[in-house]
């Protein structure tokens, strides 16, 4: 298949070995990829902020994009839900509604395309240790991820899977929201870190890197060597 990669500006910028890891994989499975160079940000910090006009502007331009692919991938959750579901709220009515709607139905996060649309739940993967997974707000509740990554997990050689007990709660990111509410931010990681730590387990796993970034910055701030993996790095192992 030729599938075209989205990568979220902020793994472009901060966590570039998570897409790495999504294109090995892929690459792996004997598909052939393309990266649109113009490619940007989804438009979703102005979408959440309210702000729909200027969100409009950055989607039109991702419409453009992917206008000619056959289906695209991305390594977040978050920013998968973005054009997936809400493109189509946020160009209905317009005359790019069709061009929404069918960038929508195209588009996949990491996980869910291997197991939903290609059927894959077993990549040959080897990663020794115990992990425990953290489902991302827009990858569960959004685009109904629950089952994937962990279906994948599960066929990985040596991998212990624990559940944490705080799997589906927040962890505080929100985006603009850990900005504007930084001490309710913090409340909140606290609580999946405690759940993470209660685990024993050596990682955790998500399907969306910006959950990572905001979990493993305060493990890290707290002086705890817990690893935060996206699931593309288990499967890349």
């Amino acid at each position: 298949m030729r599938i075209h990669l989205f990568i979220p500006c902020f793994v472009d910028q901060l966590m570039p070995h998570m897409g790495v890891a999504m294109v090995r994989v892929l690459e792996k499975l004997g598909h052939t990829l393309v990266y649109p160079e113009r490619q940007t940000c989804c438009g979703q910090p102005p979408f959440n902020s309210g702000f729909s006009d200027e969100a409009r502007a950055v989607a039109a331009h991702q419409l453009t994009c992917f206008e000619k692919a056959e289906v695209v991938v991305g390594p977040s959750g978050s920013c998968v839900a973005m054009m997936k579901v809400f493109y189509p709220q946020l160009f209905a009515g317009t005359p790019q509604e069709a061009a929404a709607q069918a960038l929508a139905d195209k588009t996949y996060e990491f996980s869910q395309f291997l197991v939903d649309r290609l059927g894959v739940t077993d990549v040959g993967a080897t990663f020794q240790g115990k992990v425990t997974i953290h489902d991302g707000c827009h990858g569960l509740r959004e685009l109904r991820i629950k089952r994937q990554p962990r279906e994948l997990l599960r066929h990985v050689r040596g991998l212990e899977l624990v559940e944490m007990g705080e799997a589906e709660t927040c962890c505080g990111f929100g985006g603009a929201f850990a900005v504007k509410m930084p001490q309710l931010s913090t409340a909140m990681v606290e609580v999946k870190a405690r759940s993470i730590l209660a685990t024993g387990a050596q990682a955790v796993v998500s399907c969306d890197p910006s959950c990572l970034m905001q979990i493993g910055g305060y493990l890290k701030r707290q002086g705890h060597a817990i690893r935060c993996l996206h699931v593309a790095e288990v499967l890349a192992s």
